[in-house]
């Protein structure tokens, strides 16, 4: 008999996170504009871990109480009053995070990582580190939901594509009876599958943070497996999965 593969869905919106099961699933926590890129490039980087929280204050107060802590994190795409930086992955070099423990609050991507419940196992996918989440996701045998973090729960570009790039590597390995992973599948081929970022120019969000001048940060966001991690949660923790 042939052994059922596991479910693979995508969720485009967190408004839409009600509607899928997630009990006893892997969910891939996606943000690439910047949250997920920033966690990768901080773990990669040799942080301690990375806190994710959703709220400003308790950022802040985090940081007041955990020894060799950043806080850090942004709101409409500006680093967020009381933080100490922002939300960009080039912010995080070996040399200045290595070791320390980053406390992270965002718009979009830490939000949607708390309303996730019951699940298996969180971790968080970027471009950055596209290679070894499909490879994690393949070897855990379990139910997959790619989950977008969006823009204020409306759909956007860049957390859709990066999903559809994991459906296209991965789903000969799953049962795909999802129109999200199809849609987000083709979306990654319309794109050509290779220069991201050249798709991903004609974007609100790529518009949005050009308008801060932050141009330099979202080629980074979309330059695949420059930071090979996964981040996996641990209680309240983001770390690396296998150290």
């Amino acid at each position: 008999m042939n052994k059922e593969l596991p479910r693979l869905e995508v969720c485009l919106s967190p408004a839409l996170l009600h509607l899928y099961d997630t009990k006893g699933a892997v969910v891939v926590i996606i943000d690439v504009f910047r949250a997920t890129s920033t966690i990768a490039a901080a773990l990669h980087n040799g942080a301690k871990c990375v806190i994710p929280v959703a709220a400003v204050a308790e950022c802040i107060e985090l940081g007041q109480r955990i020894p060799d802590s950043i806080t850090a994190g942004e709101r409409d795409g500006k680093v967020a009053e009381g933080l100490q930086y922002g939300n960009s992955p080039a912010e995080y070099p070996a040399e200045f995070v290595k070791g320390k423990t980053l406390v992270l609050t965002t718009t979009n991507g830490t939000r949607l990582l708390h309303m996730v419940k019951d699940a298996d196992t969180i971790i968080t996918g970027s471009f950055l580190n596209l290679s070894v989440v499909c490879d994690y996701l393949i070897n855990s045998g379990k139910n997959v939901l790619l989950g977008c973090a969006a823009w204020k729960d409306r759909f956007n570009l860049e957390d859709t594509l990066f999903a559809g790039a994991v459906v296209n590597r991965i789903q000969e390995h799953f049962s795909v009876n999802c129109d999200s992973a199809r849609a987000a599948n083709a979306l990654y081929k319309q794109s050509g599958g290779k220069d991201f970022i050249h798709f991903l120019r004609d974007s609100s969000h790529y518009r949005r943070l050009s308008a801060y001048g932050l141009q330099g940060d979202m080629e980074y966001c979309a330059t695949p497996d420059l930071h090979p991690v996964v981040p996996v949660l641990r209680g309240a923790e983001l770390v690396v999965y296998g150290k």
